[in-house]
């Protein structure tokens, strides 16, 4: 666990791993659309599209010492429990799953389905749920621990060290071992007992994340889905006024508190010009333990071992127009296929033509089609769709889907000697995309990339600056 907030000391390769693991690069793609549209503000999913908690990691709390062997040598590596703080309220504790990717600090994170992160491809990613549960925190009786583990005792230092050892075991498949015997021993001990659980679901969704239909309709439905007992409806913004978007239940009555199940509608006017409005769900539930958690600033991922009552939330958007092409775009990171797959619902009397670089695809009338878009491992995108009459939607993040040292094994290039940034280009079959992670060599130094498309064109402009 290499991080900026309790950095250990390294040599040889160990050096290598965090200076590699410390470069960051930017890649912006933009998209332009064609056909007919309804107008609408700029629509921006980023970590937010998933619903969940939102947080800020603080740092290693309770945390003993591991030892990774690798072929140039060992490294001493931190290894135990962060905590994060939740936006609304909440605590959150966790282990981390990516050992060789450097923590950021005051990182934001998302809770994030395990089929956005490595663990989405991961055979093991069920033992290390079982782990989780199994042990420290979980587990805070360390004397019952200890007894299973087969030691005299144990230090929450040593609990929290030897679990997280056997989570590395699994999530990143490396040799590693707790410095601690004790913590060693326990590590040797869930290793060994660990079984596949399935992955929990999310604190809070709202299925689908994106909706349209005509004015006079009720758009939808949006199934809530959450653990929380209840949860609150925050509507659209200038729903109180007169003639306003309203959220609604399956009978028309309006919606202001839900539970898990819930179905909801917008319910548009009839006389309503063509425009978004957007609701928001909120709860204060704790976190299933299990739930992955990722930054878009290239901090490691984490995986939930803890929570307090904490605020969680999600949002969905309606989009509608009396004429014309309707769409709903929705976008969801594909670890196994190394791409980001966006949606495009059409609700409208026309076809729903965009552009995705030099690609192009058409939505007919009524028709759901998924376009998975190829992108480079460890590199921020961000592209917006749009349209001649204003529609307009944001796509940004990082496609994380590999341990730190899985994605160094493609870099052949030394430290010293700047690598190209590889172009991203969507399949030109949209049914067979092609992972583009396999090419993402760090950009030494830093770098900043930017694709804009001006009507059918591309151009690129790469600019490189030195880090000091």
């Amino acid at each position: 666990m290499f991080s900026s907030l309790a950095a250990p000391s390294l040599s040889g390769r160990g050096a290598v791993r965090l200076a590699a693991g410390a470069l960051a690069s930017a890649l912006a793609v933009a998209g332009v659309v064609t056909g007919a549209a309804p107008a609408a503000a700029a629509q921006d999913q980023g970590a937010r599209g998933q619903g969940g908690a939102t947080a800020t990691i603080g740092g290693l709390k309770t945390h003993g010492t591991a030892v990774v062997h690798g072929e140039d040598g060992d490294q001493q590596v931190p290894a135990g429990l962060f905590e994060m703080s939740v936006e609304g309220g909440g605590t959150l504790q966790t282990y981390c799953v990516d050992i060789q990717n450097p923590t950021q600090k005051d990182a934001r994170y998302q809770e994030t389905p395990w089929s956005a992160t490595s663990l989405g491809t991961n055979k093991d990613a069920g033992r290390v749920r079982w782990i989780l549960q199994n042990s420290y925190p979980q587990v805070n009786d360390l004397a019952a621990l200890a007894k299973k583990a087969g030691v005299r005792g144990l230090t929450e230092e040593e609990a929290a060290a030897g679990t997280q050892v056997a989570i590395w075991r699994y999530s990143d498949d490396t040799d590693v071992e707790a410095v601690a015997p004790r913590a060693e021993r326990l590590a040797d001990y869930l290793e060994k007992n660990a079984r596949g659980l399935a992955e929990p679901a999310a604190s809070i969704a709202l299925d689908p994340p994106a909706v349209s239909g005509r004015p006079g309709e009720r758009l939808g439905p949006v199934t809530v889905h959450t653990n929380a007992g209840g949860a609150m409806v925050t509507p659209p913004v200038g729903a109180a006024t007169k003639d306003a978007v309203r959220i609604v239940d399956k009978k028309g009555e309006p919606v202001t508190k839900v539970t898990d199940g819930t179905q909801l509608f917008f319910d548009v006017p009839e006389d309503a010009e063509d425009g978004t409005a957007e609701l928001t769900v909120q709860a204060s539930t704790t976190v299933p333990v299990g739930r992955a958690f990722a930054s878009d600033s290239r901090s490691q991922t984490q995986i939930l071992a803890g929570s307090s009552e904490s605020t969680v939330a999600a949002t969905t958007t309606a989009t509608w127009a009396a004429t014309g092409a309707i769409p709903a775009l929705s976008a969801e990171k594909n670890c196994a296929e190394g791409t980001l797959d966006v949606t495009a619902l059409n609700k409208g009397d026309e076809p729903f033509t965009f552009q995705l670089l030099d690609t192009e695809y058409t939505i007919a009338p009524g028709e759901t089609r998924t376009v998975p878009v190829p992108l480079p491992e460890d590199r921020p995108y961000d592209f917006t769709v749009r349209g001649p009459a204003g529609f307009e939607q944001r796509f940004t993040g990082v496609l994380d889907c590999r341990t730190r040292s899985a994605a160094l094994a493609d870099t052949t290039r030394p430290l010293s000697e700047p690598a190209p940034a590889p172009v991203v280009t969507p399949s030109p079959n949209p049914n067979l995309a092609e992972t583009g992670s396999s090419d993402a060599t760090p950009l030494i130094g830093g770098a900043a990339i930017g694709l804009v498309v001006i009507g059918g064109a591309v151009l690129l402009l790469v600019r490189r600056r030195n880090e000091q």
